[in-house]
Order: structure tokens, then C-alpha cells, then sequence
């Protein structure tokens, strides 16, 4: 009698799968207009959530200061528009990218885009962002990329704490200004004119 062929059933090996996080869901400029985030500044970046602290004093000094003097001007010009602070712009869709900053013109031409109760779906023409001490240097150059991307031609970044201004325009030139050189306003607000040290004081 030949010896039995006993089979034994192996277990299959199993295909590692590395168990991943789950992916947060992007969110749409609509859900971030609707949502409620106290006593915080929150953005929209590739639908992703931003949410920051509010900012200090000097911060929003400096932001009104300038905001006032371009007002003033825009008014008198007819130029077109000045939105205050924190009001939010769409700059991307699919995902959505919204936008805030501490000052914008959007001008008299462009306006018609603007008049919404949610987010306008365009970048204004002229933006201004006021650094606070505890901003990382690469978020805010990421911003101004956004901001130039998206077609806005003149971003002016204000510095209280080193008391200069850098200048970003749509064509890739830049500049750097001291507290005795004036921010102009090239051909984005022609005639404007106003001296770092004036938004500094």
C-alpha cells in the first residue's frame, strides 16, 4: 500500500496594504462662505482650510492707513472700487482657492464682477497684504503667487516691523522700498502716490 499524500491547505498570503489616513474632503468656496469660524481668519487654498489668529494692533493700523489714503483717491478719481480687509476673492475653482487681503482696488471696468453677496470670481487689480511679526516668509510669497497668478498686476507687501514695502507686479519685476520711497501706482492706479513712512506713522 503506497504511502497517502496528505494536503494541507496554506494560508493564502495577504497583499500588504498600508493603511493610509483618510483624505479630509476639499472644501467649495460656497461651504467656506457658510461656515463658522469665531474670532478667526480663514482662507481657501486648493480647498484646503487656512484658518489664522486674528491680527495684532499695528497690523490693522497700518492695513487702514493705507486703505484710507487709497480710498481717498479712488473716490476722487473715479477709479473704481477699495474693499476693506479680510474680504474674500475667488481665484481658482476645481479646487477652489479663496483669497483675503488686507486691502484691494478693483477697478471702475471690473466692478460688475464684484457686486456679489459671496465671494467675487476675480482677482483684484491692486492688492495689499500687511505682514504680521509671526508670518513665515514663504506663506506669504505663496499668496502673492496666488494673487499674480489668478491676474492681479500690482501686490504691495507691507512690513511695519522693518518699516519697508516690497513691490510684486503681474510681469515678474519686483522692488524694495525703504520708509522714505513711495508706493506708486503705476499704471494699475496712475496719479497715486503715498510714502511708506506716511502708513508707518
Amino acid at each position: 500500500m503506497g504511502d497517502a499524500h496528505v494536503s494541507v491547505a496554506m494560508p493564502a498570503e495577504r497583499a500588504y496594504v498600508p493603511v493610509m489616513p483618510p483624505t479630509p474632503a476639499l472644501m467649495t468656496a460656497d461651504e467656506l462662505l457658510h461656515l463658522s469660524v469665531p474670532d478667526k481668519c480663514t482662507e481657501l487654498v486648493r480647498g484646503r482650510l487656512v484658518v489664522r489668529e486674528p491680527p495684532g494692533s499695528l497690523h490693522g493700523l497700518v492695513a487702514m492707513t493705507l486703505g484710507v489714503e487709497l480710498g481717498v483717491f479712488v473716490r476722487n478719481t473715479g477709479a473704481g472700487r477699495v474693499f476693506a480687509a479680510e474680504t474674500g476673492f475667488k481665484l481658482a475653482s476645481n479646487p477652489d482657492t479663496v483669497r483675503a487681503a488686507d486691502v484691494a482696488f478693483v477697478s471702475s471696468e471690473r466692478m460688475e464682477g464684484a457686486r456679489t453677496v459671496g465671494y467675487a470670481a476675480l482677482a483684484p487689480d491692486l492688492v495689499v497684504e500687511v505682514l504680521s511679526p509671526n508670518d513665515r516668509p514663504g506663506e506669504a510669497l505663496a499668496k502673492v503667487a496666488d494673487w499674480l497668478s489668478a491676474g492681479t498686476k500690482l501686490v504691495w507687501i507691507v512690513d511695519p516691523e522693518r518699516r519697508l514695502a516690497r513691490v510684486y507686479r503681474h510681469d515678474g519685476t519686483e522692488a524694495l522700498l525703504n520708509a522714505d520711497d513711495a508706493l506708486d501706482g503705476e499704471d494699475v492706479l496712475p496719479g497715486f502716490s503715498c510714502l511708506v513712512a506716511t502708513i508707518l506713522a
